[in-house]
């Protein structure tokens, strides 16, 4: 039983992490496109054109292996996760239902009129559709945000005789403070993403002196707006996460943050290895009482530490939920750090001419979706050993009608499926990137037909 249990949870883990490494992208060009389109519209510069068809190429690709991998996941909720799904169907049901009528239905139909329509449709009404794959977009991750959410912190239901949630209040649902925070970081995350891989791919091409005009426009817009999402990840919205965490689960905070003892002015441990068996964090690197003033405001504040828990309420791999947390933020101060410092020399009128920078930016492209991938392993490791927290434990949720051997089965048939995807998509990615955008007109018809 157990192990058919650690086979789902390894399944969804495998199925969900794939499936973020498009969305993210999505999520975080969408915005970036209709800034090069406002500007094409302000100033009838066609090379704001130019970018907006190159990006909407790639965001395409993206969007078809998106939809291709999500959708295994809505299956997987009734043929892994059944009895989580009978119990609390009445509630995640409401945001997973309208994340794909309404806001999948209109991503999917303004993209394919924004690859189409540009010579079909009025400047103004081609804005308007890129506008509104950028809503139904960010709309699309709202409602996931929202289900993941209630999950986090249960709000407006009521639990009926045989042990189901049913929903008492929608829009305490939908306006759950724990989703407000966990959308607005999470979305910041997405920007991130889209803006490092803009900047890569930019300065690919000054390095490789390709399509020299795009590239400068690539790196200056994601640059700029690098600095700005990343330095936004920090604060208000990782802050803001992080006081989310001290109020409803202070189990998991003390966890990620290796505290096994509770304690008045509480240290931060920027590096170090958590010893479960001794309760204690080896060879620490440590900054005396800062955890007491990020959570509370004051230096001496008592942060609840593990031992303030029974032990079957805390998470269950505190050594992964730890590491996962320290490499989220690590690298979320190494992109405040790399644009900062990106800044500057765009500022100084440096920045294209500094190749070491430009080698810095192009290799800089996966740590984003590392960091996105930690901190999404945070929010669920920590979230353990409950499915809903507080209400519903992991183990009371798996279908338990489903072997271990039958989730290994279907788990390594998504590998291998997921294996030709990745072929299948690096190298349709590679073409797009190989072309560059002078070829992107050509080809949007043939992206248009994919999507």
């Amino acid at each position: 039983m157990e192990s058919a249990l650690l086979v789902h949870r390894l399944h969804f883990a495998f199925t969900i992490t794939y499936h973020y490494l498009f969305p993210q992208l999505t999520m975080g060009l969408a915005p970036l496109i209709v800034y090069f389109k406002t500007k094409a519209l302000r100033t009838g510069e066609d090379r704001y054109n130019k970018a907006a068809r190159f990006w909407a190429k790639i965001f395409g690709i993206n969007f078809v292996l998106g939809v291709v991998t999500g959708i295994p996941m809505e299956f997987q909720f009734g043929t892994n996760w059944s009895h989580f799904s009978q119990f609390a169907g009445g509630v995640i049901g409401q945001t997973l239902a309208m994340e794909g009528v309404f806001a999948f239905f209109l991503e999917s139909a303004f993209l394919g009129l924004f690859l189409f329509g540009e010579k079909r449709l009025s400047p103004k009404m081609h804005w308007f559709s890129a506008f509104m794959v950028f809503a139904g977009s960010w709309l699309s991750g709202y409602f996931i945000v929202a289900t993941d959410a209630w999950m986090q912190h249960p709000v407006g239901y009521e639990r009926l005789a045989n042990g189901s949630f049913q929903l008492t209040s929608f829009w305490a649902l939908l306006l759950n403070p724990w989703a407000l925070w966990q959308y607005a970081h999470n979305m910041s995350g997405a920007v991130i993403t889209g803006t490092f891989v803009m900047t890569a791919i930019g300065a690919y091409y000054l390095l490789s002196k390709k399509h020299m005009e795009q590239a400068r426009l690539y790196i200056r817009t994601g640059v700029v707006a690098g600095l700005i999402f990343a330095v936004i990840q920090l604060f208000p919205t990782g802050d803001g996460q992080g006081q989310m965490l001290a109020k409803k689960q202070p189990a998991t905070l003390a966890a990620m943050e290796g505290l096994y003892t509770t304690t008045e002015g509480a240290p931060i441990h920027i590096m170090g290895q958590p010893d479960v068996a001794n309760q204690k964090i080896d060879n620490p690197l440590s900054v005396p009482k800062m955890l007491s003033f990020l959570t509370y405001k004051r230096w001496n504040a008592e942060v609840k530490g593990m031992d303030a828990f029974p032990k079957e309420d805390l998470p269950d791999n505190i050594p992964l939920l730890y590491y996962s947390y320290h490499i989220m933020v690590g690298l979320g101060t190494i992109f405040i750090a790399v644009m900062l410092l990106s800044a500057f020399l765009l500022s100084k009128k440096k920045l294209y001419d500094a190749k070491w920078m430009m080698w810095i930016l192009m290799l800089s492209a996966p740590f984003p979706y590392i960091a996105n991938t930690a901190g999404w392993m945070t929010a669920e490791i920590g979230r353990q050993p409950w499915l809903v927290y507080g209400l519903l434990r992991t183990k009371d949720g798996y279908s338990t009608l489903v072997s271990a051997g039958n989730g290994w089965f279907t788990l390594l048939g998504f590998m291998g499926m997921y294996t030709i995807l990745s072929i299948l998509f690096l190298f349709l990615v590679y073409r797009q990137i190989a072309s560059g955008p002078e070829a992107a007109e050509t080809h949007t018809k043939e992206a248009a037909v994919a999507v």
